[in-house]
This record gives C-alpha cells, sequence and structure tokens, in this order.
C-alpha cells in the first residue's frame, strides 16, 4: 500500500499536465495496473476520462514490452533447443555414420512451479487465450499472464488484442463505479 500512496502523492505534487504521465507510470506496476492507477488519478483529481486513458496507456504499454520480450525468450530458448538436438543427432561415431545420443542438461523444475504451470495450463485449455486474459486480471497481474501467455508460445497478436481488450475493459468498469456513473444510471 506504500507504493500507491507514493503514487497518489506525487500525483498531488506535481503539475497538472505532468499527472497524467504518473498515472501511466502507476498502471505499468504489477497489482496497481490500469484499474488502480485510474483510481489514483482520480481520486487525485485528475478527470476520470483522462485519469482512465492514462492508466490504460501505462498498463497496455508495460504488457507489451513483457509480450515482446517474452516470446524473444521463448524463441531464442526453443531454437537454443533445437539446434542442441540436430547437433546430438548429427555426431558421428567412427565415420561409420552412426549416431550417439549425448545427454543434454535440462533443469528440472520444482514441484510448486510445475503445479503452477499446470494450474495455467488448464485454465489455458479451458478458457483459452480470451478467458484468461479477461479473468486473469481477477487473480493475476496483466503482465504475469500475458507473460506467461508469450511464454507457452501464443502469437504475440493474439495476446496484446485480448490483453488490450481485458485492460481496456476492467479500466473502465472501475473508473464508471469510482465515480458513480454505474450507480447513477441504476
Amino acid at each position: 500500500m506504500n507504493l500507491i500512496e507514493t503514487f497518489q502523492n506525487l500525483v498531488a505534487q506535481v503539475p497538472e499536465f505532468i499527472q497524467p504521465l504518473i498515472v501511466a507510470a502507476a498502471g505499468a506496476v504489477p497489482f496497481i495496473e490500469g484499474e488502480g492507477a485510474a483510481a489514483i488519478g482520480i481520486i487525485g483529481g485528475i478527470p476520470p476520462v483522462i485519469a482512465a486513458i492514462a492508466a490504460i496507456v501505462g498498463n497496455f504499454v508495460c504488457v507489451a514490452v513483457l509480450v515482446f520480450i517474452s516470446a524473444g525468450a521463448r524463441n531464442a530458448v526453443v531454437t537454443r533447443h533445437r539446434a542442441k538436438v540436430q547437433a546430438r543427432e548429427a555426431v558421428a561415431v567412427g565415420g561409420s555414420g552412426a549416431t550417439v545420443t549425448v545427454p543434454v542438461d535440462e533443469p528440472e523444475e520444482s514441484e510448486r512451479k510445475a503445479a503452477r504451470r499446470a494450474k495455467f495450463q488448464r485454465a489455458l485449455e479451458r478458457y483459452g487465450v480470451p478467458g484468461v486474459s479477461l479473468l486473469g486480471p481477477l487473480l493475476l497481474p496483466t503482465q504475469f499472464t500475458a507473460t506467461m501467455l508469450a511464454a507457452g508460445g501464443i502469437g504475440k497478436a493474439r495476446i496484446l488484442i485480448w490483453q488490450g481488450v481485458a485492460i481496456v475493459g476492467w479500466t473502465t468498469l472501475i473508473t464508471l463505479i469510482l465515480t458513480g456513473v454505474i450507480h447513477a444510471v441504476a
């Protein structure tokens, strides 16, 4: 909670035209995300639409960067693994054309990591990318969900589209709740 208070104090202390940048920075922080950043901005006196847009932009930019980094890391790991397998298959013994199997050291996964990975995989199989993206913020920050999707080999565009929908949706919902629009309509 200290981080949220820090952002709230910062919004209150900077000039008006800098405030949306602080809200965007807050949106990039896991567990604060777009929803929390919009709340920080609204409580700090920023007009709700500007606070929501800044929060959405900050959250989405962070998610996009993480998706590209994760997808690149996955690609590097997969490429390296394929190269090791090809090298292992190409090793000839005594020129006879026979091949030998060279053991490749692969790190063992802890039981806890394996359980988390299995749980995420079950959710992905059950709900797909749209469901995981839209329901993910209830359990995990969008940054974590997007990174896990990218590391799992899901296409970057698909992840970014659904994460964008989720970020806009959740941030808009929280902004509307905070400003009382939903209450006024009901």
